[in-house]
């Protein structure tokens, strides 16, 4: 079974990523800030991460580049989760290292199919 991490600042929406992700068979990890997240990413190994981009203290960008210099997830898929859909912004988080971009708000099936293939 895959363990996801999801970041993001907002409680309910974490909540539904979890509830939806742990129907499609993951176990949910969650963390409400990029601080919290690297700590747990300390401890515990995730085979993808989802974060969403406007964070209080580190934003979804910074956090992806924090992720990408820990040897141990360097090269663990990262989903971007946000309202924002420009190019600059999934171009600058591609280029931070991030592997995908979901647009929020989405479906669960559309959630679960899109951690599926960043995963295989």
């Amino acid at each position: 079974m895959s363990n996801i991490l999801t970041v993001d600042d907002n409680e309910a929406m974490r909540k539904m990523i979890s509830h939806t992700l742990c129907l499609g068979g993951f176990v949910v990890a969650e963390a409400e800030n990029a601080q919290i997240a690297l700590d747990k990413m300390q401890h515990e190994y995730f085979d993808l991460i989802i974060t969403d981009i406007n964070m209080p203290i580190m934003d979804g960008i910074e956090f992806t580049k924090a992720v990408r210099q820990l040897s141990q997830h360097r090269t663990v898929p990262i989903l971007v989760l946000s309202t924002e859909d420009t190019e600059d912004l999934k171009k600058t988080a591609s280029t931070a290292g991030a592997n995908g971009w979901v647009v929020k708000p989405f479906s669960p099936s559309d959630l679960i199919q899109k951690v599926r293939s960043v995963m295989h």
